[in-house]
């Protein structure tokens, strides 16, 4: 049968689609933009047809209707990483969450202890083999396809095909919907003078001829902003956003001086604007694969240079990261931070940084503490921690004493702090 037929024979309504779905079941949704918004919808109108499913991703970017706790024993979620949408679930309760590194998602699902029973994702067009391209999130998701009972494709003509190991071809395919609404874009984070100060710091220590890790948030994006004046820089991350596009068409970003995959950018997932989409499309010099190829620390280590660029939410004097609660309230999730932390300390001439604003909440709460507040769930180890750069300048910590440690943190925290932090020091017997 050709790959013509294959398809009119799998094609059907979303509703119809939903229908593979069996109590019990656990659906895997790609990241972010990758999640079919005509099946979700689908499914959520339909949830109270089912009993006991769950529905696994990261980072949700749509607030559908199956995220309703009056209906969570019909279908409900399971978080990789929370979002905007699914936060306010996780910290009632009504939302549970899957602790693990990014890079080891595929390695749950292959081994059977996350479920992947259905696949819901967005893809693109097939092309003239049967292929599909899962493009914005190859990421667990083709772990789960290799794993599920069932695999529903939302097809859709906005989804870019994109090179790399994230295609699906129509046999593996068990049904199918289309649809045409424009993909999501997500604007780039805002960017205030103290993004601008520690995105300085940061960019000043990324030699040209550098390979970047660049992760989601307002610092990262301001030292890209910052990167403009660099030469024949490298891209081996896991989100690729518009500011990497901006820097590839400035002709900073050349990958022509990678060690591993020379003349590529790799990543797993997209996240930005219908421009960044149009941009990936059968570029080739960008590939998208799964996270446990991009974030693998001994795969991405092989990267000479590789500088990793990060944000947490607080850290203490020994040096641990509390990046995804607040407290003992989930706030995001473990993502790509400790993968691409071990991956830069592996990587020959490599440099892990942590950025984060000396203060939170209009400058009443220093982010610099003693020990990280009760419950905080550790994101990124003391024995990992490197480079950590506030608006005030950077502390460089890996191989330094516990002492040293706490007095270079000092330094950066914002001065109205520095002298109770001593104090705290002092009692701690680490001054």
């Amino acid at each position: 049968m050709s790959v013509q037929s294959l398809y009119q024979q799998k094609r059907m309504p979303a509703t119809d689609a939903i229908r593979v779905v069996k109590n019990g079941d656990t659906i895997v949704v790609p990241t972010a933009v990758g999640e079919p918004p005509a099946l979700l919808t689908a499914l959520s109108e339909a949830r109270r047809d089912f009993r006991d499913v769950q529905i696994s991703q990261i980072l949700p970017v749509r607030k559908y209707g199956y995220l309703d706790p009056e209906t969570a024993e019909h279908v409900r979620h399971s978080a990789y990483f929370f979002s905007g949408v699914t936060r306010p679930g996780g910290q009632a309760g009504w939302i549970d969450y899957i602790p693990a590194f990014f890079s080891e998602l595929p390695v749950l699902i292959n081994r059977n202890l996350s479920p992947a029973d259905v696949v819901f994702s967005l893809v693109s067009p097939m092309d003239e083999h049967g292929y599909f391209s899962l493009s914005l999130a190859p990421d667990y998701t083709m772990a789960a396809i290799a794993k599920a009972r069932a695999v529903v494709l939302e097809v859709n003509p906005n989804v870019p095909f994109a090179n790399g190991n994230c295609h699906i071809h129509i046999s593996q395919v068990t049904a199918l919907t289309e649809s045409e609404d424009p993909i999501l874009e997500v604007g780039l984070p805002k960017i205030g003078p103290v993004q601008e100060a520690i995105g300085k710091y940061v960019a000043e220590m990324i030699p040209d001829g550098a390979t970047l890790q660049i992760g989601y948030g307002g610092i990262p994006d301001a030292v890209v902003m910052q990167l403009t004046h660099k030469h024949d820089l490298g891209i081996h991350t896991e989100m690729v956003g518009d500011g990497i596009m901006t820097l590839v068409e400035a002709g900073v970003i050349t990958n022509r001086k990678k060690n591993y995959h020379p003349g590529k950018m790799l990543a797993t997932f997209a996240l930005g604007s219908k421009k960044l989409y149009q941009f990936m499309h059968r570029n080739p010099s960008l590939e998208m694969h799964p996270v446990d190829f991009t974030n693998d620390p001994f795969l991405a280590g092989q990267n000479d240079n590789l500088h990793a660029i990060n944000a947490t939410m607080q850290i203490d004097f020994i040096g641990q990261c509390g990046s995804e609660s607040l407290g003992f309230a989930p706030y995001s999730g473990t993502g790509g931070q400790s993968d691409f932390v071990r991956a830069a300390n592996r990587s020959n001439g490599g440099k892990a940084f942590i950025v984060l604003p000396s203060t939170a909440k209009n400058d009443t709460i220093s982010r610099i503490v003693p020990t990280l507040s009760p419950g905080t769930h550790v994101t990124t180890s003391k024995n990992d921690i490197n480079y950590v750069v506030t608006e005030y300048g950077v502390a460089q910590l890996r191989g330094k004493t516990a002492q040293q440690r706490c007095a270079a943190l000092i330094g950066i925290a914002h001065p109205d702090f520095r002298s109770e932090l001593r104090e705290s020091a002092k009692r701690m017997n680490l001054l």
